[in-house]
């Protein structure tokens, strides 16, 4: 739900609440659906993924992060996404894994999702469930193509990097292993990258970034400000 999120942000502004959000989509009809219906459950899929609710460190960062590089966007929602999806969540592996060039269709990752929750959805829910999900990972801009999905590699900007060290931090990896951490696997760079990154991220003030030999620390200040 990509273009729906960047609508949806475009249209209310940073400190809106859940109320402001909701008003947006429902009575403001920003996302342009058809039918009060549509309305209703774009709202609800959107709250589902994203909360929509900046008590939340994990949305209330999201949103400082959002403005700042438009090329950052679909790596940011993808990251909060699979915090908050358990499903989008369980495919993560099997994507980071595959090669460049490979080529997936929708029944892969329903695959997978049976396999992690065996017996948990109805034939129906797990097929549009794994096109949603191959949907996901193509937004993001790992895959390419709309039936079969070729695997690309995605070049992260420094924004995206800095939401996925703080999601490390958030899961309690601190120093080095916060690189090693799901979170920095699904931007397919390598390490050293990684830390010229944050590094850059550093300097633009999102995050604190001190490596020195073989020691890492990272902290974030700016985001935690408001909420200490």
């Amino acid at each position: 739900m990509l273009r729906d999120i960047q609508a949806l942000f475009a249209s209310v502004p940073l400190n809106g609440k859940v109320l402001d959000y909701k008003n947006a989509i429902i009575a403001e009809n920003v996302l342009l659906k058809p039918t009060e219906a549509s309305r209703a459950e774009a709202f609800q899929r959107l709250k589902q993924l994203y909360s929509l609710d900046d008590r939340f460190m994990l949305f209330y960062t999201l949103r400082l992060l959002w403005d700042q590089a438009n090329e950052a966007q679909p790596l940011l929602a993808l990251l909060c996404a699979i915090a908050r999806d358990p499903l989008l969540r369980a495919t993560a592996d099997f994507v980071t894994t595959l090669p460049e060039g490979a080529v997936v269709t929708s029944p892969a990752f329903a695959k997978i999702v049976e396999e992690h929750f065996p017996g948990r959805l109805r034939k129906t829910t797990l097929t549009s469930g794994s096109g949603n999900i191959a949907s996901s990972w193509a937004q993001s801009g790992h895959f390419s193509g709309r039936t079969e999905k070729v695997r690309h590699i995605v070049n992260p900007h420094p924004i995206a990097i800095a939401y996925a060290l703080f999601l490390a931090y958030l899961c309690g990896c601190r120093g080095n292993s916060m690189f090693d951490s799901t979170w920095l696997r699904l931007l397919d760079t390598p390490l050293y990258i990684l830390q010229e990154k944050a590094q850059q991220a550093s300097q633009q003030g999102w995050l604190e970034y001190r490596h020195t030999g073989a020691i890492t620390e990272i902290t974030f200040r700016h985001f935690l400000k408001d909420k200490v």
